[in-house]
């Protein structure tokens, strides 16, 4: 497993999982929110100008922006998770 914020622009992974640094953490919420869920494929799309911050992500058919911060919350597996 690695973090979303490790991945080269282009590549395409599938969520594990996204970490809380709290109980209630609000920004761990908003990403599950967002589709950050267990199995959703992602692919980083491309890095800002500066400090490759923000990072242009794309989970589904949404794109969003997301600080490197937040990226690093976001734990992905280049393997398809397996149906059973």
């Amino acid at each position: 497993m690695t973090l979303l914020s490790e991945l080269a622009p282009g590549s395409q992974a599938f969520v594990t999982d996204v970490q809380a640094r709290t109980a209630s953490d609000p920004v761990a919420v908003r990403l599950r929110d967002l589709g950050f869920v267990p199995g959703e494929p992602v692919k980083l799309v491309a890095y800002g100008p500066f400090g490759a911050d923000p990072m242009l992500v794309q989970v589904g058919f949404t794109r969003f922006a997301l600080r490197r911060s937040e990226a690093e919350r976001v734990r992905v597996s280049s393997e398809e998770p397996s149906h059973v």
